[in-house]
């Protein structure tokens, strides 16, 4: 055994055992059951997630939402980068205590954000988990008489445009005089709540007709109005939402909260509710306990985007800097609720531009049909080539089979995601590798057919197809360079598997088969080739 053959072979050793390395994790991983492998509190499990090849949301199943970020909404003097780059550390703080495992978020544009969560299914809460701005705001309400003449100045300002107004939201001819007023219930009580009581049937009624006019040009500049955020239970178990009139400026502001935790009982008229209790910052707690200590008898709302959690009566100055969200909440809206307050406001709001949701089903079904073609495809790939080149067919088996195996382990070194257009990546490369070993061989036939002997026909035939291999990968290797730095998504998954296999392919049919070959001509005088 010449030196260079024993380098060769050191080579490829050196290269199997790396890649045994790099795939460890995955079959440590992969090989336990679904539940143990996904729990995102095991430190092992999340140790040999982040080693192990991933599978993309289309193998797995979970959600997929790109998001925008309202630029109309940040500060004249913002920069839109920065915003993207705090709302991206505020969602990835808000998805990891939400206990996602593995979730990807990235920049996609300017003002995008690509979000995919595996695993998770739940639409509706994911979306009011991510989506949520939570600009939590601390008002106080203002007193009866003041919030009377607030509502009765906004119902004559809307009975003066009344001629202005769309039909639909002035279904009954005798609300032109009153438009407000006659969609409260009990007006001009607010005895129980403090704001006045809408029913549930006229809330949306109100909400429509107050959201087309300008509502801040028609009341002071120290008010502002909202409405509750959960329904109420109101006399006779009538349901509906209670409009309160604030104090515009807010007292103080989410920033001085530091913890936020789910609890029961925090309503003593509600004792089975969850609810959020939240911890104030030292700062916060010596603001909060001079608001309280000023303030005593009145109503100090909790605004949490424009919308009044809850407005609790101070009975007394609060010196221990906690505070608390009531309301009908169910322990996973609460729960996610101090999330959003724990991770903090986004810096503009932000809204779903598209969404895509894969079941597990669908992502099993999938992997088993990806691995059903894939073996069907190698096994009529196997019987072609030992049918049609016969003992150097083998060859051409070994080195694609070590091929793929390369394939897979730098995926998993580049702690990359095996995707859909990913697989179909491996099966291109598969069709490369067999293709450069039928080159190889369809030269070495013409030369035993010229009458050259075996060691010289597969030295020239190796030779003479080189030249076109190489240039045959390189140009697909520089196509997948391409689609990597401008793709986005499954096209970066297909061209980063596409760009693996064709490095992997170029050492395995070209060096790998050719020491092969020599290892079968060593010491021997070989006189005729299976081929």
């Amino acid at each position: 055994m010449n030196k260079s053959y024993q380098w060769k072979l050191l080579l490829l050793v050196l290269l199997v055992a790396l890649s045994i390395y790099a795939l460890l994790p995955t079959f440590q991983l992969y090989g336990r059951p679904e539940a143990e492998r996904n729990d995102p509190r095991d430190p092992v499990q999340r140790e040999l997630r982040g080693k192990a090849l991933k599978l993309g949301l289309d193998l797995r199943g979970g959600m997929h939402l790109a998001l925008e970020l309202d630029k109309s909404k940040l500060p004249s003097d913002a920069s839109v980068r920065d915003a993207v780059d705090r709302a991206m550390e505020i969602l990835r703080n808000r998805i990891d205590q939400f206990g996602v495992a593995e979730p990807l978020i990235q920049r996609q544009g300017e003002d995008r954000i690509l979000v995919q969560l595996p695993g998770l299914l739940d639409k509706h809460r994911a979306v009011q988990l991510i989506g949520q701005t939570a600009q939590l705001e601390f008002k106080l309400v203002k007193q009866a008489s003041e919030s009377r003449q607030v509502i009765d100045r906004i119902n004559r300002a809307l009975a003066g445009r009344s001629a202005d107004l769309p039909d639909s939201l002035l279904a009954d001819s005798l609300m032109v005089a009153n438009p407000v007023t006659d969609l409260l219930f009990d007006y001009p009580d607010m005895s129980r709540f403090g704001g006045v009581r809408v029913l549930e049937n006229d809330y949306l009624k109100l909400r429509a007709l107050l959201e087309s006019v300008n509502v801040d040009s028609l009341i002071p500049r120290d008010a502002s109005i909202g409405f509750s955020a959960q329904p109420e239970i109101f006399d006779q178990g009538q349901t509906g939402r209670v409009l309160y009139v604030l104090s515009r400026r807010a007292e103080m502001t989410g920033e001085a909260v530091s913890n936020a935790i789910m609890r029961f009982g925090l309503d003593p008229r509600a004792p089975n509710t969850p609810g959020v209790s939240m911890t104030l910052t030292n700062k916060g707690a010596n603001l909060f306990r001079k608001i309280t200590g000023a303030n005593i008898g009145r109503q100090l709302a909790i605004v949490l985007d424009d919308k009044v959690a809850s407005a609790p009566v101070i009975r007394d100055r609060i010196p221990t800097g906690q505070a608390q969200i009531t309301g009908t909440f169910t322990d996973a809206e609460a729960k996610d609720l101090a999330i959003i307050l724990r991770a903090g406001a986004l810096p503009a709001p932000v809204k779903v531009v598209e969404e895509r949701t894969v079941g597990p089903s669908l992502g099993h079904d999938s992997v088993a049909g990806g691995m059903r073609a894939g073996i069907v495809g190698a096994l009529v790939v196997i019987a072609f080539m030992l049918f049609y080149y016969r003992g150097s067919g083998l060859v051409a088996i070994i080195c694609m089979a070590l091929n793929v195996f390369f394939l897979f382990a730098g995926l998993a070194a580049l702690r990359g995601t095996l995707t859909m257009p990913g697989i179909a990546g491996i099966v291109l490369t598969v069709g490369m590798a067999m293709d450069a070993s039928i080159l190889i061989f369809e030269r070495i036939r013409e030369e035993l057919r010229a009458g050259k002997t075996v060691r010289l026909a597969i030295d020239n035939g190796f030779d003479r197809a080189w030249r076109t291999i190489l240039d045959a990968n390189l140009t697909t290797l520089i196509s997948a360079i391409v689609l990597f730095r401008f793709g986005t998504g499954p096209i970066k998954g297909f061209a980063i598997t596409l760009g693996i296999g064709l490095i992997a392919n170029i050492y395995t049919a070209v060096f790998v088969a050719r020491m092969i070959f020599g290892a079968l001509l060593a010491r021997r005088n070989v006189r005729s080739l299976s081929i």
